[in-house]
């Protein structure tokens, strides 16, 4: 797959990597008391880095498949690793959001975080910038190290200013992610011992033997069924996102599991397409089970924080629906799904937060009638509501008819399982709302204050968005058509499969030493 460089040959994604982790540095000298000094930095940094990404919007080439805004350096030249940076139309929107995302966060902590407040700060400029590296990364070994750096902040803001059990949802989270990376690290060590490099569009013509991608296909699941998180390894997500603070929940659910999804399309099905198409059914199973199951859990949750949670799981089982289908639209209405989950997720986080700023109570059946109370916050996450369910006209009714329409072409039996998703979705996300909003005012929310511009201004991208992309996606959509279509042009000049047994037969013969 061809790449080009860009920009008037300016490191535009060095730029936009390293900013925050300068930003970071900057803050290191501010003094500890100077809190307002803090933040004003910290959102300073954040809004530059925004700015600075914008350009990816402005001057994507939309009709090119390949590598753009392109940037190679030799690194460790011994093992051939380089610091290779690029994007295309899969990676391009993530990187974005992820910028927009850190500025909601400053915006959505302003009054919540008062213990370490520097540290806070320097952990989410860091995280911002790990998540961004990620996106960028075209060298598989540069690849890992952003993808493991950004655990450590994250560990950091979840463990420190999280909720009760912090500690146990970090240790939790960091054990899961770490064991399924372990596990990634030995697939990317055989893939250098059978290729000798580490760049990603060479790996991506490489040819692997058949067995031998069932076998790394695996690998790479560990880490990546963790991170979306696909049942049964996605226990770690509702006590991380309980524990943690507003903030590491709108991270964890507007990018950092977004990752998972976003590995499986930038190597699975590019590095192992034999091994896609064996073990696309088993994983089209495993996305059902994650709709339905995440979809009844939901049912049962009494917290706010864990009801969204467990529709993560269910939202996230569509988008990994969308990916194995392996076809346009169902592949496109995944990436799609990517961004609006991470946007209308996000968004209920953030109303999650705002409430708890004011109550300090997650628990469903201490609101009621908050409608009354607050009616501005109530039209939000009336908005937010609908684009969760998938109402024509918000985003979310948008990425799921598109995955249902691809997956429907592929398997009709997976799309009529997975619609189910769809009328559960809306059983939890319209309870929750007549419970927290349309009952008699409970006495414990009577003189509640009205929203603050702060928050106002921190919900309204997400409203925007959701609108935007529910009317008119194809702004959106334009970006990834290119690159898609290569994609599956790729997974479908693999051919046909034999037995899966038989290809890991070739697998440990392709794996052991001659």
């Amino acid at each position: 797959m061809a790449w080009q460089l860009n920009f008037a040959e300016f490191p535009l994604l060095s730029f936009i990597i390293w900013l925050p982790v300068a930003g970071s540095l900057l803050l290191l000298f501010v003094p500890r008391r100077a809190e307002t000094l803090i933040k004003i930095v910290a959102l300073a940094v954040a809004l530059a880095d925004f700015v600075a990404s914008l350009p990816l919007w402005f001057q994507f080439d939309r009709h090119f498949s390949g590598f753009q805004f392109v940037e190679k350096h030799p690194w460790i030249k011994a093992f051939g690793v380089q610091y290779f940076l690029g994007v295309d139309g899969i990676s391009v929107l993530f990187i974005l959001l992820s910028a927009l995302i850190t500025i909601l966060c400053i915006l959505i902590s302003w009054e919540s975080i008062t213990k370490k407040v520097k540290e806070f700060y320097i952990s989410l400029l860091l995280t911002s910038a790990a998540m961004i590296g990620v996106f960028c990364s075209l060298d598989l070994f540069l690849f890992y190290i952003f993808w493991e750096a950004m655990l450590i902040p994250m560990y950091l803001i979840i463990g420190i200013w999280g909720g009760p059990r912090r500690l146990y949802a970090t240790i939790k989270f960091f054990l899961y992610t770490l064991l399924g990376s372990v596990l990634m690290l030995i697939g990317i060590i055989v893939i250098y011992l059978k290729t000798g490099t580490f760049e990603i569009p060479r790996l991506m013509e490489a040819g692997f033997p058949y067995g031998l991608q069932i076998l790394l296909f695996l690998a790479f699941f560990a880490a990546f069924a963790v991170k979306v998180p696909m049942w049964p390894v996605h226990t770690w997500l509702p006590d991380a996102h309980t524990e943690a603070p507003t903030a590491g929940s709108v991270i964890l659910a507007g990018i950092l599991i977004k990752m998972g999804a976003y590995g499986f399309l930038r190597f699975s099905l590019a590095f192992f397409p034999k091994a896609t198409v064996a073990l696309s059914v088993p994983m089209l199973v495993l996305s059902i089970i994650a709709i339905i199951y995440g979809g009844l859990a939901c049912l049962a949750q009494s917290d706010l924080k864990r009801l969204i949670a467990y529709s993560s799981v269910s939202h996230m089982g569509f988008v990994t629906l969308g990916i194995f289908s392996l076809t346009a639209n169902g592949v496109e209405g995944a990436i799609l799904q990517m961004i609006n989950h991470g946007v209308v997720t996000g968004a209920l986080f953030m109303c999650v937060g705002i409430v708890y700023d004011r109550t300090h109570s997650r628990e469903i059946s201490y609101y009621g009638g908050l409608a009354s109370v607050m009616p501005v916050y109530a039209a939000f996450f009336l908005v937010f509501t609908m684009a969760s369910i998938g109402l024509p006209g918000t985003n979310g009714f948008v990425g799921e008819f598109l995955i249902l329409l691809g997956t429907f072409t592929a398997k009709k039996w997976a799309a009529v399982f997975a619609a189910l998703g769809v009328i559960i979705g809306a059983c939890y996300m319209l309870w929750l709302y007549q419970r927290v909003f349309c009952q008699k005012i409970n006495p414990n929310i009577v003189g509640l204050p009205g929203m603050k511009l702060r928050e106002l201004v921190a919900l309204l991208p997400m409203f925007i968005l959701i609108l935007w992309i529910g009317v008119y996606p194809k702004p959106f959509l334009s970006f990834m058509h290119q690159s898609v279509n290569d994609l599956l042009q790729h997974i479908h000049q693999a051919g046909s499969v034999t037995s899966i047994t038989q290809l890991l037969k070739e697998g440990l013969y392709a794996v052991l030493p001659s």
